[in-house]
């Protein structure tokens, strides 16, 4: 037993090895539905040999048939002549005799030819019903094939997409979104500090001719309040 068992697995193995090794199973299905149509054919071959050689034994048969009976029907009209006097008796039985003999003969061969034919014509019903399964077979087969084919399309596209996917490194691309919004934020914050620093003052020189032109707006101010009072002094003396 653990040597059958070991010669099973070994077969199994091997079988499955072959399997994995087929290139192309689509074509092999197509290769196998395309012997398939050659049994076929010489499958409907055979059957319309099967058919003729029935067709041709009930015809023989139904023809030695009737030739028997027509020796009968000679061998009835030889006796009936030589009760007429048309003939010798002993001629008319004579001939009666060979007739019916020959009919016996005849009959016999008919019996053989129509048996052979009925044995024949099952033997024709059987292939029919063959031929019939395994063109149903084909068509099934063929039907299958079409739907398997789209079934392989779809799962080597699916194959290519899930195989796409799971090369994608997603601990990448988070890590790389995280550096992208840090930057951004840090060139927000930048962009809010600069604005910031625009509203406390301009340039040097901005601050320098503000300075002088406020201290240049309050000297002359105090002059001209001096020089009225002075003209006011003036008038009164």
């Amino acid at each position: 037993m653990g040597l059958l068992s070991r010669i099973f697995r070994f077969f199994r193995s091997e079988s499955h090895s072959v399997m994995d090794k087929l290139e192309d199973p689509i074509k092999m299905t197509e290769q196998g539905i395309r012997d398939l149509k050659k049994d076929l054919q010489s499958a409907m071959k055979s059957l319309a040999e099967v058919k003729a050689l029935s067709i041709r034994m009930k015809r023989d048969g139904t023809d030695n048939q009737k030739m028997a009976k027509d020796y009968e029907r000679k061998a009835m009209m030889l006796l009936q002549k030589a009760q007429n006097g048309s003939i010798d008796q002993a001629e008319a039985d004579r001939l009666a005799t060979e007739a019916l003999t020959k009919k016996e003969e005849i009959d016999g061969r008919a019996k053989e030819l129509l048996t052979n034919h009925k044995h024949q014509q099952k033997m024709a019903d059987q292939l029919q019903n063959k031929v019939q399964k395994l063109k149903s077979s084909i068509s099934k087969y063929e039907n299958e094939l079409v739907t398997l084919r789209a079934r392989a399309r779809t799962a080597e596209s699916m194959k290519k997409i899930n195989k796409q996917i799971a090369q994608v490194d997603s601990t990448g691309t988070i890590a790389m979104l995280e550096k992208m919004k840090d930057k951004v934020n840090e060139e927000e914050a930048l962009a809010e500090a600069y604005g910031d620093m625009a509203e406390i003052g301009g340039t040097l020189d901005e601050d320098i001719e503000k300075a002088l032109g406020e201290g240049g707006a309050s000297i002359s101010v105090a002059d001209s309040l001096a020089a009225m009072k002075e003209k006011l002094a003036a008038g009164k003396s």
